[in-house]
């Protein structure tokens, strides 16, 4: 790794560990043939959800739950994605800026049925509370913004994979783990399903509607829709890093430092830069017990290159060493830490984003109500107004037959810095799942789904929408 140069209080990084691997590749240029076979078809299904994140999980439930018979193929051993094997166990800001709750249905069913002990977060009577000692408390707790609380719980990661699988069986997915989705089935621009790898070999599903939930637009992209790999430099969402848990400690006791002797806080990060290098604070997490640090983010990496990837992995695990080191000497209520877990997931925050039929694009913050809205997502701050999300943000254009919630959607680069985020992959699957599934039912192509069949749908399984007015309604979503 070579030492990184600083843009906007983050480093970039180029790589040095594959530098000669790569040019080596790159001369010789070599390939092998592979020949043409027959795949054996696994199964088939209405509608085929590749990838069990967030997004993933919350498209399957609701396909299943209006009727659809529903495959769910997972790489891991889990569902959750990032907000469990990621350690991604901070959910940020269900809430808008006046504490209404926006962010709903699947999202908050599944968090809902989360016990007292495996969730943490301001209570209700407080979400959009600006009372100053009030938002400084959760402010320290990473659920307080701008001087305002907001619904933005911690959670244990290995509940809400309980609660996800629970949430999936009951609604009668059919779940396959330990399975790769490698390319997808196109039959001229129509996506009919997934080949995918598994310990038996390349096999093949075949469905009515699929849904890339994998993350990356692996398979639009390899279906041949139009996207975009561009990142905002001023914004973490082209980092990438390995989260981990340290156990053993008092996060109060930490908290106390931080908030009580602002100097010797700074003191202490200032020696953790010259000892570690690229050094990071932690956020506390459903237990006083535990911490869990989201970074140090790693920029100018791409998610969708495996030496990257490997290189991320590597550097963050060695920080994560010296990070114990440097926290047990030096930090109050980390004496005793301990080394509890690394992500089972990298932490990816941005590969590529869907050329959509539809965009969330900056100029949506003003308030304006999408005429195709599947959700409502709080802004980035309070100078903006709640953003109208619109299903076009998950059709592609140039493709039929898919749809692409999750971080992979539809949107510009400045709107990826919270599209990106676990509330909003539950809020699009939601709609994704919901589409696919009247679409299979009606043997129509996802771009042809009722809008309002689509929001009825959506209002039916507890989701918040926007009444939009009778002169933007139109018969179809997109």
């Amino acid at each position: 790794m070579s030492d990184g140069q600083s843009e906007g209080g983050r480093l970039f990084f180029t790589s040095d560990i594959y530098r000669a691997e790569r040019k080596k590749r790159e001369e010789d240029g070599r390939t092998v043939h592979e020949a043409a076979r027959d795949i054996l078809v696994h199964t088939s299904c209405d509608v085929l959800v590749v990838g069990g994140g967030p997004a993933g999980t919350a498209a399957a439930v609701a396909a299943a739950r209006r009727g659809a018979d529903v495959v769910l193929l997972e790489r891991y051993n889990h569902l959750g994605g990032l907000s469990t094997g990621g350690l991604v166990i901070w959910i940020d800001r269900m809430t808008d800026w006046d504490g209404k709750h926006v962010i709903r249905g699947f999202a908050d069913e599944l968090l809902s049925r989360l016990k007292p002990d495996s969730i943490a977060g301001p209570s209700r009577d407080v979400w959009g509370s600006r009372d100053e000692e009030c938002a400084s408390y959760w402010a320290l707790r990473t659920a307080a913004y701008h001087g305002i609380v907001t619904y933005s719980p911690t959670i244990d990661p290995e509940w809400l994979k309980a609660e996800s699988l629970a949430m999936a069986r009951e609604s009668g997915v059919r779940i396959m783990f330990h399975g790769l989705g490698a390319s997808p089935i196109v039959e001229g621009t129509t996506i009919r399903g997934c080949i995918f790898e598994s310990k038996q070999g390349r096999r093949a599903i075949l469905a009515g509607v699929t849904i890339d939930a994998t993350g990356d637009g692996d398979l639009y992209a390899m279906a041949g829709a139009t996207y975009s790999t561009e990142v905002d430099e001023r914004d973490i969402h082209g980092s990438m890093n390995t989260p981990w848990l340290f156990g053993d400690v008092d996060m109060e006791a930490f908290l106390r430092f931080r908030s009580e002797t602002p100097d010797q806080f700074a003191s202490f990060m200032a020696r953790g830069r010259e000892s570690v290098g690229f050094f990071d604070k932690p956020s506390v997490s459903w237990r006083r017990d535990v911490a869990v640090f989201m970074g140090p983010r790693l920029a100018g990496y791409s998610p969708l290159d495996i030496d990257d990837l490997t290189e991320v992995e590597l550097k963050s695990r060695d920080l994560m060493v010296a990070h114990l080191n440097f926290y047990r000497k030096h930090a109050p209520g980390f004496e005793a830490a301990t080394l509890m877990l690394s992500a089972p997931q990298i932490g990816v925050r941005h590969g590529r984003r869907l050329d959509g039929l539809g965009k969330v694009t900056r100029d949506l913050w003003d308030g304006r109500i999408a005429n195709d809205e599947i959700g409502v997502s709080p802004s980035l701050s309070p100078k903006f107004a709640n953003v109208s999300i619109p299903y076009g943000c998950i059709v592609p254009r140039n493709i039929e037959g898919l749809l692409a919630p999750g971080r992979h959607l539809s949107c510009d680069a400045t709107s990826h810095s919270f599209m990106r985020e676990i509330p909003q992959c539950w809020l699009t699957g939601h709609a994704a799942g919901a589409a696919a599934a009247i679409a299979a039912d009606r043997g129509i192509d996802v771009a042809k789904v009722p809008i309002d069949e689509l929001r009825a749908c959506l209002a039916e399984q507890g989701a918040h929408l926007n009444e939009i007015p009778a002169r933007q309604m139109s018969r179809e979503a997109v």
